[in-house]
């Protein structure tokens, strides 16, 4: 886990930054199609809140808005491996990213269950229904400001995907976690010695600029000349 290739490895972080990007575009969309087709008439209809979809929504346009500020910092540390703020940011960035992305799954699998297990009455409590309970999947009729007929299968539909890409996020979010561990050589992985070759190829790049390296200054500095 804990191996990144000096020739390679930028390629590949560069790659898992755009695909970072991409999961975290779709998956705010969805969050956005799911509150704009779904929540927005059920969020408070006669003072009911709807708790457990309304903070599922909210984790799952987060995460995608951090997947993305994850991807890009991801590419500019594939182009910029020695600086030392951009394998800070990575680290706290992704870090924090599969937190998010972990929740968001977990809250949207909540969202799933309570829907599936109540045959999405939850989904109804936005419409002007009989004297007993009514639910997304009841023959019965109900005067709803929106398409009863197919909200329930949408909502699933747009929440299972949801998960399958919280579900990546939360894979590339851990591998550039441990890239940035590496980088820095922190434990667990302090045996690699990428972060060396970094320091010895950035003082050979400056030797051949014609930079004086660090030892140099001090040897000059040892002897002055009179």
């Amino acid at each position: 886990m804990c191996t990144f290739d000096k020739d390679k490895g930028p390629g590949r972080l560069m790659k898992k930054g755009l695909t970072l990007i991409l999961v975290g575009h779709i998956n705010f969309i969805l969050g956005a199609i799911v509150h704009g087709n779904v929540l927005r008439h059920i969020s408070k209809p006669s003072k009911h809140i709807t708790t457990e979809y309304t903070m599922a929504n909210i984790i799952s346009v987060t995460s995608g808005l951090l997947s993305i500020l994850s991807g890009v910092i991801a590419i500019l540390v594939s182009r910029n491996l020695p600086m030392l703020k951009l394998q800070i940011g990575l680290l706290v960035c992704s870090f924090f990213n599969a937190l998010m992305s972990a929740a968001c799954s977990i809250g949207l699998l909540l969202a799933i269950g309570l829907t599936v297990a109540h045959n999405g009455q939850g989904l109804m409590m936005g419409c002007n229904n009989t004297e007993f309970p009514i639910n997304a999947r009841s023959p019965v009729g109900a005067r709803c400001p929106f398409d009863n007929t197919k909200i329930y299968d949408t909502a699933l539909a747009l929440w299972i995907t949801s998960v399958f890409l919280s579900m990546v996020e939360v894979g590339l979010s851990i591998w550039c976690f441990t890239v940035g561990l590496t980088l820095r050589g922190l434990a667990p992985c302090s045996n690699n010695y990428i972060k060396e070759q970094l320091e010895e190829a950035a003082l050979s790049r400056r030797r051949r600029a014609g930079f004086p390296t660090q030892d140099q200054s001090l040897m000059g500095q040892q002897n002055p000349e009179v």
